[in-house]
């Protein structure tokens, strides 16, 4: 089962499963509110126009620094690199490649060419792992906490890539800090409304 990071006042930490398995591949989300990553509900009448934007990492290559590969959809990466990971305490959550900090250990920066409202990712860490999002003169607007280690056929009570997102107007950039530990990043996504 998939456990998911709620938002609960500013600060966010794993709790309950959000998420289900429908049929070995795909997550339906179960609960009644509306973020952009589901459709609008049909009775909603003048709301923005969502766009999620969703980061096939299987085009990098194994090894490859990753800054500005992604920038025409819109993020731009620091002190990351894609990897294929061969230590099976750290799988990936769909495909075979994945971000991980470097050359420094334990922090990734992504910033947004424009501002987005949301953002969400997969991640497997060894300690404690911090999602912040900030605004564009770098004041934190929303943080997802991964409160312990999660690695793969480790006793910890957290599954290998559990979901954490933020969500805030204008968020500028996001920054994964796992304080000196080893973590991967997955399947990251965001979005960003449209008037």
């Amino acid at each position: 089962m998939v456990k998911q990071a709620s938002f609960q006042s500013g600060v966010t930490t794993v709790d309950e499963p959000l998420f289900k398995l429908n049929n070995l591949n795909s997550y339906t989300q179960i609960t009644s509110t509306y973020s952009c990553f589901q459709s609008p509900p049909n009775d909603t009448v003048d709301s923005p126009v969502t766009e999620s934007i969703f980061l096939q990492l299987d085009d990098l290559q194994c090894f490859e620094v990753v800054h500005r590969q992604y920038e025409s959809k819109g993020i731009i990466f620091d002190n990351c690199i894609a990897i294929e990971p061969s230590n099976p305490a750290f799988p990936a959550h769909s495909g075979a490649i994945v971000l991980m900090s470097s050359p420094h250990s334990g922090l990734l920066e992504a910033t947004f060419v424009n501002p987005v409202n949301s953002v969400r990712a997969f991640v497997t860490s060894s300690q404690r792992l911090v999602l912040s999002a900030y605004d564009e003169t770098r004041q934190l607007l929303s943080k997802a906490i991964l409160p312990s280690g999660n690695l793969a056929n480790s006793d910890s009570i957290l599954v290998a890539n559990t979901l954490l997102s933020v969500s805030a107007d204008n968020i500028h950039s996001v920054r994964f800090h796992a304080f000196n530990g080893q973590f991967t990043v997955d399947d990251l996504s965001f979005c960003y409304s449209h008037c």
